[in-house]
């Protein structure tokens, strides 16, 4: 990734901010990027990058907002002259089942985490398009996007629609240089896991192999393989980054 610039959404924590100080780590300039009211913790992701010796700097992005993806993309190819890597990891859940969740609460669990995909996509490969190099994009699934979550009905069609999108574009684009592919994390500690009470964090880590919850940094270098050179020929990928769930959930089918 050395010499390569690009962005990463949902930077402020989690999965996103260890993935934004993985490709600075491994020599690529990163444009962190969250939502406003996330700036302090996203431009601490910054300053842990900076202080390391990286390239990074803030900038907001509401990635349920074509207006402010767009902006997004502006604001790297300005900085650096291209977009050479990006990854759409912005996400929220709501914890509830599926006669329980509101019409509210689904349409804000698609936006953010379908529409937000579908729109970063969108302006994320007419900027590859125009440029000779091409680029390598990563989306954040889940193992909810390839199995069912009991009380995570939004958040499940939310990811199993990431894939699709991934799907698609990888081979709407196979040609031109550009690659799509998606990582599909399981119990992961962040935000989202964390928050949660020791009884539905139990529930979550259940069908996993390894009884252990990951760390993002596990992620992280999962995505970044993806996005790099190493990776070259892989596209439309579904990669999960699980602890075994996935092969246990099947194993236990059989």
């Amino acid at each position: 990734m050395l010499g390569k610039a690009g962005l990463v959404t949902g930077a402020a924590s989690g999965i996103g901010r260890a993935c934004a100080i993985r490709f600075a780590q491994e020599g690529a300039a990163v444009v962190v990027s969250d939502l406003e009211s996330s700036r302090e913790r996203g431009e601490d992701t910054v300053r842990h990058i900076i202080e390391a010796g990286g390239v990074a700097e803030f900038f907001p992005c509401d990635v349920a907002s074509s207006a402010d993806n767009q902006a997004l993309v502006s604001h790297v190819i300005a900085r650096h002259g291209s977009l050479d890597y990006a990854h759409n990891n912005a996400g929220i859940g709501v914890h509830r089942l599926l006669h329980e969740t509101t019409e509210e609460e689904f349409d804000r669990v698609i936006a953010v985490n379908l529409r937000g995909v579908f729109l970063g996509l969108k302006h994320q490969i007419r900027q590859m398009l125009a440029q000779p190099t091409g680029g390598s994009i990563v989306n954040t699934s889940s193992n909810a996007g390839l199995m069912a979550v009991i009380g995570l009905s939004a958040y499940t069609a939310s990811k199993h629609g990431i894939l699709g999108l991934t799907k698609n574009a990888a081979v709407e684009y196979a040609n031109e240089k550009i690659r799509v592919n998606a990582v599909c994390p399981g119990a992961i500690m962040t935000p989202l896991m964390s928050d949660l009470p020791p009884e539905r964090a139990a529930e979550i880590l259940a069908p996993q192999a390894m009884t252990r919850p990951g760390d993002p940094s596990e992620v992280a270098a999962a995505v970044v393989w993806l996005c790099s050179d190493d990776a070259s020929f892989v596209t439309g990928v579904a990669l999960p980054v699980d602890a075994g769930s996935v092969a246990w959930v099947s194993a236990h089918r059989d």
